[in-house]
């Protein structure tokens, strides 16, 4: 088997493992088991447990970019690029619903790990990127930095928080109350600021 099918086989094998029964729970036997691989070919590729969790953390990430251009090939306005970010979460749910869905997995890989640990880093880097692109398309509806800040921020602490809620429920019904409730934010703020 070529290096890079291994590799794949391996990654594809831990992110679900990792993310159905979580990552300190899931022993390189079996994600090796499930890749249908040898032991050596695991460590050929990721040498230490840490390097794989690091390339799950970055494929759920590039996961949900994917999700994320695609619903930007359809958002003409500013409104529709903010409402993209949270249609790319409900995708994003939505295909592990079938493997059933905990939420996000970038989230509950980080509550895996202490404070400050590479992995909680690694995720709460990627958590900003999102919230700056909210930034963003928020600066192309407002002018005012300190209230683009304010409502990227409200806008973040709804997006996660339906996604923590959803995972509970195992439903991306919160995900589809939160992008209404995120549009009602956005059309109150443009209406205060026109005043």
């Amino acid at each position: 088997m070529k290096s890079h099918q291994a590799k794949d086989k391996i990654l594809d094998a831990a992110k679900t493992l990792f993310y159905k029964d979580g990552i300190h729970a899931t022993g390189i036997n079996t994600i090796t088991d499930q890749a249908g691989v040898a032991k050596m070919s695991l460590y050929n590729n990721f040498p230490s447990k840490a390097d794989l969790v690091e390339a799950y953390i970055e494929s759920r990430n590039i996961e949900w970019q994917a999700l994320y251009a695609t619903r930007m090939e359809t958002a003409h306005t500013p409104l529709d690029k903010i409402l993209a970010v949270f249609d790319a979460y409900r995708d994003h749910a939505e295909s592990a619903v079938d493997n059933g869905f905990r939420g996000c997995g970038m989230l509950n890989a980080a509550a895996e790990f202490p404070a400050h640990s590479p992995e909680r880093d690694a995720v709460k880097l990627l958590k900003e990127g999102i919230e700056q692109l909210l930034i963003e398309h928020l600066s192309e509806l407002f002018s005012d930095s300190a209230q683009i800040q304010y409502i990227a921020t409200m806008l973040s602490f709804l997006l996660e928080g339906s996604i923590a809620r959803a995972g509970l429920e195992c439903s991306s019904d919160k995900l589809i109350m939160v992008r209404k409730m995120a549009e009602d934010l956005i059309q109150t703020q443009l209406q205060l600021t026109a005043k």
